[in-house]
């Protein structure tokens, strides 16, 4: 933590000398509809004023602008890397990843073209959930080949597709093709000339494309509308609320058939692992860089325009909650550095790649030692594509990187295109799956049912499996809040008004989170004979819950006071001074019509999280505050609770003692994606008592918490060694009694 700039020093703190027998501590004390009525109280800014946070600002959407700043050293991007990896893998649900099952390859129907063969082959990525494809194989050759993943894009009909006639002369005028054929079905032409130059191709299907039908094309890539059916505590379906709480999407269903596709290829004889190339253009694009980024057993990689500063990509199978939050495309591509990485540029959002987003590529990957293994090949006088041009520049650029040995330039050669029906996996011996509601809702079932399997066998039982625990499950919910508590965060303090009241100081100012560009308004009240404890409340009326209908503090602040410790009010996001009209009912969307939450929360944290961030930045003020305070005490009540819990599952090493009521409060009770309350991810890792769980060995007094919810805490609590550290309250505690209780441990 930088040090924390004061703007007017002539209103800094008071030191007070403190007693002897007094014991330091810092209390943080969150309080949410837990006390009278109140007066508003003193203002930080001047009537009608609003904070200056860039989070009032419009939200980021997927046609935003998402630099890429690179890291000075290897030892600082690996770091970086860590971080951009898991949050890629939390947003695609696979942390943990699920367990493997056994893929069930069934590969039928050679076909013999002369020089390659085609087979039509499926595999199970999940029990019963199909990855489908045509397999491409080279006759020529001895040994092991590369092999090349092919995922298709946004093509009408996916692998089927088949181009119009009068389109394809068009784009053999531009030079863009070079024959019928391959104008017709590049995606079959790009296939067939790989497995010319040596390579085993499988070109395998999106969901809701060619074979893949178990989830249809209209719900996997056209949804829109919220299905009330859907939207159940048990048997959810895909972009539910229950969905987003366990962080499944569509998209992460493709990134793990995208992976279960490397493990397919891998147990072909005929292939060496050690050479495994992917590419493909659009959203087939977007699956390169996901699995590249993803799965270290890729060693090439070309995504072809798709990776820009520009448009992340529109499709609800290129989006999830979390995902691009703080990052974009460009980060993911950086993330295969320094393995070869070649980039492809068009008229489209990519078309400035050449000045935004490659130059800073280029200096990354200079940086790693590994200038050469980067490439553009920009054209963009053509549309969105993976035309001749672009398919030429990716055969030079694997057959340098996957050794294939071939003589340049590369040249397509004529093929027989094949048609749907000689394509189609399916067939009376090998009969199309079941799909539709039924089987969605028992895809996700099985999905959720392995994770928490996973989970589960990961409560700790001695100091081993705590930190085990804490790598995944405290890993999984740094991602999901956004925001731990960073040495390089700078913050900045400006006092705006004081009075003496006697018995106390009272303080008004502004706390601003310059790393972030946030601001808060916060008050202070302090005891003439200080001891050194503080209190920091919140409450969902904020700071003005400090004040009761006559203005005076309330009888519990009134409590703090009279026992030396100072209290610290602040506004959280949409509260207090943030708003100039009544609190939100729901949170923000950004403009896109379709009811999908990543389209709002795979760009901009959650009003929750936005709120724990606050909760954050207002512990690092206070713990790098001049005067030293040596204890931090951390108490939520009511619909504090899940802000306080969540802040110390953050925070935990600087909470001396926490006081919490959780009120049964669960992420996956949340029902509407717009509430207050919605957050991403916050129902998998043992939904709030996961949060509390992080907090052992601090002394935790629990409150409104179920013998069920209780397991996991005391779980980690043993485990750490702290069992007697974990107190749990028969009855929600008044703010009083838990003030009563912080003022006489010791």
């Amino acid at each position: 933590m930088r040090a924390l700039k004061r703007i007017d020093r002539r209103y800094s703190l008071p030191t007070r000398r403190r007693s002897p027998s007094s014991r330091p501590a810092l209390l943080l004390v969150l309080c949410l509809g837990s006390f009278p009525a109140f007066a508003a109280g003193p203002r930080v800014l001047p009537e009608g004023q609003l904070p200056q946070d860039q989070r009032l600002q419009p939200l980021q959407d997927l046609n935003g602008y998402f630099p890429f700043t690179v890291s000075p050293t290897p030892q600082a991007w690996h770091l970086r890397a860590e971080q951009i990896r898991r949050q890629m893998l939390v947003s695609q649900g696979l942390w943990p990843l699920p367990k493997k099952t056994p893929l069930k390859p069934v590969i039928h129907s050679l076909l013999d073209q002369g020089d390659y063969t085609i087979e039509k082959a499926y595999f199970e990525s999940f029990p019963g959930f199909y990855v489908t494809g045509s397999l491409y194989r080279p006759k020529h050759g001895t040994g092991k080949k590369p092999a090349v993943l092919c995922p298709h894009g946004h093509w009408s009909q996916g692998r089927f597709y088949d181009n119009a006639l009068a389109a394809v002369k068009t784009e053999i005028e531009q030079e863009a093709e070079a024959s019928i054929e391959s104008g017709r079905s590049p995606l079959q032409s790009r296939c067939v000339q790989l497995a010319r130059l040596g390579c085993v191709v499988f070109h395998y299907d999106m969901i809701g494309y060619a074979d893949c039908q178990q989830i249809s094309f209209d719900l996997a890539h056209r949804f829109a509308t919220q299905r009330p059916k859907m939207n159940a505590a048990e048997d959810w379906g895909l972009f539910s609320p229950q969905a987003e709480s366990q962080l499944q999407s569509v998209m992460g269903l493709q990134t793990y058939n995208s992976i279960r596709a490397i493990d397919f290829v891998s147990q072909l004889e005929d292939v060496d692992p050690s050479r495994i190339g992917v590419t493909g253009a659009s959203g087939g694009g977007t699956q390169t860089f996901m699995v590249s980024a993803l799965d270290p057993r890729v060693t090439a990689s070309m995504p072809c325009v798709m990776v820009s500063t520009a448009m992340q990509g529109g499709c609800t199978c290129e989006n999830s909650s979390c995902l691009r939050v703080g990052m974009g495309n460009i980060h993911f591509a950086a993330m295969f550095a320094p393995k070869p990485l070649g980039l492809t540029a068009a008229d489209d959002w990519t078309k400035e790649m050449v000045t935004k987003g490659f130059p800073e590529l280029q200096q990354h990957f200079q940086m790693l030692g590994a200038p050469d293994n980067l490439m553009l090949h920009s054209r963009v006088e053509f549309g969105h594509n993976y035309n001749l041009p672009s398919r030429q520049a990716m055969y030079a650029w694997f057959n340098e990187h996957l050794q294939l040995g071939s003589k340049q330039p590369t040249q397509e050669g004529e093929f027989p295109r094949l048609s749907s029906a000689e394509m189609t996996v399916w067939d009376a011996a090998h009969p199309q799956p079941a799909g539709g509601d039924k089987f969605e809702t028992a895809l996700l079932a099985t999905w959720h049912d392995d994770a928490q399997r996973q989970l589960h066998e990961l409560i700790p039982t001695d100091t081993d499996s705590l930190a085990e625990f804490r790598q995944v499950v405290g890993g999984g919910i740094d991602a999901v809040v956004g925001r731990g508590l960073s040495a390089a965060t700078e913050l900045e303090y400006e006092r705006t008004n004081k009075w003496d009241r006697g018995d106390f100081l009272e303080i008004v100012g502004l706390v601003r989170n310059k790393t972030h560009h946030e601001e808060l308004p916060m008050a202070f009240f302090y005891p003439s004979k200080w001891a050194g404890d503080v209190a920091i409340w919140l409450d969902a009326r904020g700071k003005s819950a400090l004040y009761d209908a006559a203005g005076q503090p309330v009888a519990a602040v009134q409590q703090l006071l009279q026992n030396q410790v100072a209290v610290v009010a602040v506004d959280l996001l949409y509260q207090g001074e943030f708003l100039a009209t009544d609190p939100p009912q729901k949170t923000r969307r950004v403009e896109n019509p379709r009811e999908a939450a990543a389209y709002t929360f795979g760009y901009n944290a959650t009003l929750f999280a936005r709120r724990v961030h606050d909760v954050l930045t207002t512990i690092s003020f206070v713990q790098h505050h001049e005067e030293k305070p040596q204890h931090i005490f951390l108490v939520g009540l009511g619909k504090a609770g899940p802000w306080a819990a969540a802040a110390l599952a953050q925070a935990g090493h600087l909470i001396d003692r926490a006081a919490i009521e959780t009120a049964g409060f669960r992420f996956h009770d949340v029902t509407d994606l717009h509430s207050p309350d919605f957050l991403p991810g916050g129902a998998k890792y043992f939904d709030l008592p996961g949060m509390l769980s992080l907090a052992a060995p601090t002394p935790l007094l629990l409150a409104g918490e179920s013998a069920e919810g209780r397991q996991v805490i005391a779980a980690t609590y043993q485990a750490a060694g702290a069992a007697q550290a974990l107190q749990v309250a028969a009855e929600s505690p008044s703010a009083s009694e838990v003030a009563s209780w912080l003022l006489t441990q010791e």
